[in-house]
This record gives C-alpha cells, sequence and structure tokens, in this order.
C-alpha cells in the first residue's frame, strides 16, 4: 500500500520444496518434456541429443527453456496454464507491446507468466470475475543464478497492474533483481485485476454481484496467492537450472508485510527468510480504524476538514516539542514517538486568539479542532472519546481501555499533497479525501457498497462515499464485524502468533516499521510481536528466528514521513534510513551465515548523520559524545 548480494556461506538444511517442485522434475522427464530442448547460460535453444546407445534408468530430464515451448513443457498441475514467455537480451527495452518503457535489462533475463487457476466465474464486466491468480516470474541466466529465489510482495489491494497482462509488465522491481542481483524473483496479483487507474486501492472484487462477500477471490488474495507463488517460481527455477534454489526469500511491505507474516503463519515451508515491513497485518481491525480520522472530522468539526496549512502546522508543532528529547538537541524528527505527550489544545502558540492562543494566521486551530487532532493521534474508540495526552497518548503495544486500534504517531503527515487520499486526515483540494483501501473495507465489513467511495463499482449499487455519515458507534460495529468475519475473509488479519512450524524448520523473519508511517500504525506491528513472544516463550526465545526493528521518522515503508519541524525551532528532517538492500543483506547474512541483525547502523541521505537500529523492545539512548555519531549511542 499501494520497495549486495551475498556469497552464500555452509549450507543449511535446504528448504522443504513442495511436490510441485517435484511434480516439475518429474514431468521434465517426460515425452512431452524431452522434446522441448535445453539452454545455455544466455537461454539459447539448444537441441537434445540422446546418448547412443540409450542408456538404462530413466532419461536425465532437459532445461526447461525460455521459448514458446515452455507453454507445454512447464504443466505442473492441471489448474496452471503459461500464458506468455519472452526473452530479454541486456540492453533490451522491457515492454510487451513495442512501446518504450525507458526501463532496459541490465543482463539477459526471462520472463514467464503464469495463470493459476480455477480463479472465479461469473459476469464478464464484474470486478468479482477473474480467471485466476496472475504471477509473472523472473529468471537470470545460469551462469549469473545467485541459488536463490526472493519474490515480491504487493501493495494494499494488490490487483492486476500487469502482472497477467499479455502485454504489459508488472514487474520492474522483480525483473530488477533478476538482473541485477541474479535472483529469480517473482510478483502476483493476488488473484483479480481492476480497471482503477491504482488497483491495489480497489477492493471491488471482494463483493459478488448480490453484496455478499466473494470468498474465493478474497482467499486468493490473502493467502493463496502468494503460496502458488512462492510454489511456482522454484519449480520453475528447478526445471529452468536443473536444480533446486538453495534459498528461498520474500521481501516485502506494507501488504507484502502482511503477506510475509502469512506465510510464516500458514506456509512456514516456503520461505528460508522473511521480510516485511510496516506490515497490514491485523487487517480489517486497522484498515477499519484507518477511516476514524475522516470520521472524526464528519462528527466534531460538522464535515469541515482542517486544511493541509492546519495540519501542518500542528504536525510541526508536535515535531518540534519532542525532537530533543534524545540527545537535548533539536534533530527534525521523533527518535521515541511514546515519550512525546504534546498536546495542541495546550499550545498558545497553534491556538486562534479565540480559543485563548496567539496564532493569528489562517492555519491556527480553534480548540475543538485541536482536540480532534488528539482524537486522530490516540486512534478509534467506540464513542469518539480521547483521553488527555498527559494522561495517555494511546501507544504502546497493549491497547488501552475503549481503545479500539491505534492513531498515527505525532508529527507524523496527516495530510498528503499531489496524492489526494494517501494519509488519512487528508483534505487536498479543501474537501475529505479518505483513503480508498478504507472506505472500501468498511463496506466489504458491513456488506453495503454504497458506503465506498464511487470508485467501488458492484451491480447491486456503486460507492456513494456513505461513509460521511457513519456516527463512532457505526464505525465501531464496522471494526466488529470485520473480526466476526474472518473465517469469511480467509484469516486476512495474519494474527495468529503461533510461529512454532516457521520456528522449527529453522527460518527467520525480520520485520520492520517506520515510526512515522501515515498509513499503518506501528503500535500495531508491537502488540502482534508482543502476543507472538508470550506463544512463542518470550522474547528472548522468540529473537533467535524473529525479529522486530522500529526506524525513528520513516514514512510507509520509505522516505522520510514526519513533518520537518517549524522554522527557526526544528531542522529540517533528514533521519538515518536504511539503505537500499540493507535490510535485506541483514536477513541472508543471518539466514545463509548465522550472523542475527544485532548491530545494523543506519546513515541519512548525505551521510552527515549515523544512528544505530536498535531491536524492539530495545530503544536508543544516548551515551555521550557527537551527536551526529552512532557510536554515541547505544540500545538499551
Amino acid at each position: 500500500m499501494p520497495l549486495t548480494p551475498h556469497r552464500p556461506g555452509p549450507e543449511p538444511s535446504r528448504s522443504n520444496f513442495t511436490t510441485l517442485a517435484a511434480l516439475c522434475m518429474g514431468m521434465c522427464a517426460a515425452a512431452a518434456l524431452t522434446a522441448c530442448g535445453g539452454s545455455d547460460s544466455q537461454g539459447t535453444v539448444l537441441p537434445f541429443i540422446p546418448a547412443s546407445p540409450p542408456p538404462a534408468g530413466p532419461v536425465a530430464p532437459v532445461a526447461l527453456a525460455c521459448d514458446e515451448s515452455l507453454k507445454t513443457a512447464f504443466k505442473p498441475d492441471a489448474n496452471t496454464t503459461v500464458t506468455v514467455v519472452k526473452q530479454f537480451r541486456q540492453g533490451d527495452d522491457l515492454n510487451l507491446d513495442g512501446k518504450a518503457s525507458g526501463t532496459v535489462a541490465a543482463s539477459d533475463v526471462c520472463m514467464v507468466k503464469l495463470n493459476v487457476g480455477p480463479g472465479h466465474a461469473g459476469p464478464a464486466d464484474a470486478p468479482s470475475t477473474s480467471p485466476g491468480i496472475g504471477i509473472e516470474v523472473w529468471l537470470p541466466t545460469t551462469a549469473k543464478w545467485n541459488n536463490r529465489v526472493r519474490v515480491l510482495g504487493g501493495g494494499g489491494f494488490v490487483g492486476d497492474a500487469g502482472i497477467s497482462a499479455r502485454t504489459q509488465i508488472g514487474g520492474a522491481g522483480a525483473a530488477a533483481i533478476a538482473a541485477g542481483e541474479g535472483s529469480v524473483s517473482a510478483v502476483t496479483d493476488a488473484g483479480h485485476a481492476s480497471k482503477l487507474p491504482f488497483a491495489s486501492v480497489d477492493g471491488s472484487f471482494a463483493m459478488n454481484p448480490d453484496g455478499t462477500i466473494n470468498t474465493t477471490l478474497w482467499a486468493d488474495f490473502a493467502s493463496r496467492g502468494i503460496h502458488e507463488m512462492a510454489v511456482k517460481s522454484k519449480a520453475l527455477a528447478s526445471g529452468f537450472y536443473q536444480r533446486s534454489a538453495q534459498y528461498a526469500y520474500w521481501d516485502g511491505c506494507s501488504t507484502g508485510g502482511r503477506q510475509g507474516h502469512m506465510q510464516a503463519q500458514v506456509n512456514p515451508d516456503d520461505f528460508d527468510g522473511i521480510l516485511a515491513g510496516n506490515s497490514a497485518i491485523n487487517w480489517t481491525t486497522f484498515i477499519t480504524s484507518e477511516l476514524y480520522p475522516q470520521v472524526v472530522m464528519q462528527r466534531d468539526l460538522g464535515g469541515t476538514p482542517l486544511t493541509p496549512d492546519q495540519m501542518t502546522l500542528v504536525s510541526s508543532a508536535a515535531v518540534s516539542a519532542c525532537d530533543s528529547g534524545l540527545t537535548g538537541q533539536h534533530d527534525g524528527f521523533i527518535s521515541d514517538p511514546a515519550a512525546c505527550k504534546y498536546d495542541p489544545v495546550q499550545d498558545k502558540a497553534v491556538l486562534c486568539t479565540g480559543s485563548g492562543g496567539t496564532n493569528v494566521t489562517a492555519a491556527c486551530l480553534s480548540t475543538v479542532q485541536a482536540q480532534a487532532v488528539n482524537k486522530i493521534w490516540y486512534g478509534q474508540t467506540r464513542d469518539g472519546s480521547a483521553p488527555a495526552p498527559a494522561s495517555d497518548i494511546g501507544y504502546g503495544a497493549t491497547l488501552a481501555s475503549g481503545q479500539l486500534w491505534y492513531g498515527l504517531t505525532r508529527g507524523t503527515a496527516l495530510n498528503s499533497p499531489g496524492m489526494p487520499g494517501f494519509s488519512l486526515a487528508d483534505s487536498t483540494g479543501g474537501v475529505p479525501n479518505p483513503f480508498p483501501i478504507a472506505a472500501h473495507q468498511v463496506a466489504l465489513n458491513l456488506q453495503d457498497p454504497t458506503i465506498a467511495t464511487p470508485d467501488f463499482v458492484n451491480a447491486t449499487g456503486n460507492g456513494a462515499n456513505n461513509w460521511k455519515g457513519l456516527s463512532y458507534a457505526q464505525l465501531a460495529n464496522a471494526s466488529d464485524r470485520g473480526k466476526a468475519l474472518q473465517a469469511a475473509f480467509a484469516s486476512i488479519n495474519a494474527d495468529n502468533p503461533d510461529l512454532a512450524r516457521f520456528r522449527d524448520r529453522g527460518a527467520k523473519l525480520l520485520t520492520y516499521h517506520g515510526l512515522a508511517d501515515p498509513l499503518i500504525a506501528n503500535s500495531g506491528t508491537a502488540n502482534y510481536y508482543e502476543r507472538a513472544a508470550k506463544a512463542m516463550g518470550g522474547i528472548d526465545a522468540m529473537q533467535k528466528f524473529y525479529r522486530y526493528v522500529e526506524i525513528p521518522a520513516m514514512g510507509h515503508c520509505a522516505g522520510v514521513g514526519s513533518v520537518n519541524g517549524l522554522a527557526g525551532v526544528s531542522p529540517a528532517a533528514n533521519p538515518p534510513l536504511p539503505a537500499p538492500n540493507q535490510l535485506f543483506a541483514a536477513l541472508t547474512d543471518w539466514v545463509e551465515k548465522g550472523v542475527a541483525p544485532d548491530n545494523l547502523v543506519l546513515q541519512n541521505a548525505d551521510k552527515s548523520l549515523a544512528r544505530p537500529l536498535c531491536t524492539y523492545p530495545k530503544k536508543i539512548a544516548y551515551v555521550g559524545g557527537d551527536v551526529k555519531s552512532a557510536a554515541s549511542f547505544a540500545c538499551r
């Protein structure tokens, strides 16, 4: 919702590959496969020349080729069809329709598109109709393959976005991984398509034309799609290279983080290592709560949202009030949201003169508006109440009494100029812009399409923005309904704390969350991690295979999510953030070399500031010295 390979060390026990991979290898020995020829390290088709005289015993399997023969050669089961095969040479533009994309292949790669049925039958134009799960797999040459499979997660409701299309490429990131680092990579549409410009915000697929929940496509979205991608990617690699992958990895953020946790819980044999960021676990609960900021402004502010300038003022005031707690100097970002009790109701510099404040600009807030912000920061409650921040800010691993879910951390961006609706309180254009996924999910929870935004399409009626009329109690009921419908939603919440099977096979899970995420509250990840620790024998025991790191100031999966401090008080936010592939490299070191991610250091963009990355529940502490040096801090 909806981003330096290492040489393998001593080989541990390999993944327990599914029978599908074995089926693929077995079929490679069949007559249909032996006729297809092989390929060299560049993917060139080579003739199959049997030994003379024929050897005793079974004929050695022939490598799958990157050409049309693959459509008949790769038949692992009755539901799987190869729809597109395309060989790209180094320097080729990555397109299927002859229209230059501007992205070229860094080295020779083979692209294979699959459809895995049975899908869901129905009217031709209905969003709930689908031919099956679309999967796009990218394979490097034999010479370049690093013996890894590294598949990628999706965002939001996922959706097609070119993954299953015959004329589009949907997995540019997967292509870059295959051509660059040499891993087999893949992406999936999770079983459905969309006509919207952003397929990932469209939940229409999950409602049948009669208004009931489409349990088939929901199951594909929740877990089956990602499992099929794992199984088919490994089977293709086995057939293409004539050997099994040594390591298999999941890499995803947001929905991709939820998908990673789902794999660990439901299909623990699929991956040796899982990297899961800003995870959309607790799905129905937190997605429903994402509509809460807009409901607060409807109920408490008469439907008139805060302006972008007001949101910037109050968020930057929070940063300025709380960004010096770590070192005594203003950083421009908040390192410990748990310690920030900033209350705009008590801040005269933010309040309008009519509310006892000193701010005379158009961005000033009334007392009622300031309390609405406190409610948004506290998170969803049944009656729209929120205590004074001095007593409770609603932050932490345990929900407070009456708190249905967490709010955004103070200082996090509340609006999203340029992308209306992609922050929870957004009012770009002077109108309320709810996060579309939230409005769609509430419509699904209540099985009423009219509650959604107008881009939700269904035969019983399209979205009509009826979310605007929801009371606090009705939104709370939608949250309750989401929990009650977990069976129909294929356990989408991915909040099962039992990770014993994943632990027992020796796999590793590394999860991270930005502390200024404008879409998913990081406390939800801490909540799950604490519950999992109790089920797995305590945090110390669980950290042998599952670790969680919190990243100050990081937004949703990447970038800076906190608002810059007030001019003249706090500097512009320039926090240390993970470098590209830094966390993935830490995961591979943990899996392949047994080196746990204990001593990670993050740097900012210009390398002027470095800080250690602490493993939860430890927090960063200043021990003295240069505040720009990682050596001046410790994790305690």
